[in-house]
């Protein structure tokens, strides 16, 4: 039996290009969310678009593993940007990825921290990192490899991305990965979070976020091709 890939993008600017490509398909909708099944650049895929927050990204993970029995995770989208160096239309792939509006510090817990769990930084595939860093590289995209933050907020002030950088050590913020990398760490299944930068998250997003959009869902895809046909 062939490994079936999980595909998944919060909004349809991120799942518009693959589902073009994509032969064989077949539609199924669950939990009000489409998922579209077939082969994209040889590889058997089940494609979807999650929805914005951490609520339907988890639901939308789940469902992909326990009804389409997908054998790898790959998230894709855009972020603001964290880490200095990044400017907008670079790439953040996961290292780890960490909710950043779980926040018990008032019963002395390090923020991020989920209570009474083993562990609250879930780490990406270090196979599918290898293959995202060597597409970037091959693609000459400028990349960094680091911490994605997550949280139901839009993050577009700078204090916050200050606060971020050094209480989390974090490289972007956005509002699905962490989620996604949660319930695949819960079920021993191997994922990787591949952002592209579509604002700097410091406020000037109105001006940035939807100009840069399609810019960065098209770096986005062009990675996830590589990767899919170096698979």
């Amino acid at each position: 039996m062939s490994e079936v890939l999980g595909l998944i993008g919060a909004m349809d600017e991120e799942i518009m290009l693959l589902l073009e490509e994509m032969e064989n398909k077949q539609t199924t909708v669950k939990a009000g969310v489409t998922f579209h099944s077939g082969t994209v650049f040889g590889k058997t895929a089940v494609l979807c678009k999650s929805g914005v927050g951490k609520v339907n990204a988890a639901v939308t993970t789940q469902i992909l593993l326990d009804s389409f029995g997908v054998s790898q995770v790959l998230f894709t989208g855009v972020a603001g940007a964290v880490h200095p160096d990044l400017d907008i239309g670079d790439i953040v792939i996961s290292s780890q990825c960490i909710q950043h509006d779980v926040d018990v510090t008032a019963l002395g817990y390090a923020r991020g921290v989920i209570p009474y769990q083993e562990t609250s930084s879930f780490p990406a595939d270090p196979q599918l990192v290898k293959l995202a860093e060597q597409a970037c590289r091959e693609l000459k995209q400028k990349s960094v490899t680091g911490i994605v933050l997550s949280g139901d907020q839009f993050i577009a002030n700078k204090d916050t991305v200050t606060v971020l950088r050094e209480q989390l050590d974090g490289a972007c913020a956005e509002m699905e990965g962490a989620a996604v990398a949660q319930v695949c760490n819960m079920n021993g299944t191997p994922f990787v979070v591949i952002r592209s930068m579509s604002d700097k998250a410091d406020g000037s997003a109105h001006v940035n976020y939807r100009e840069f959009t399609v810019t960065a869902a098209e770096r986005s895809h062009a990675i996830l091709e590589y990767m899919l046909k170096a698979m």
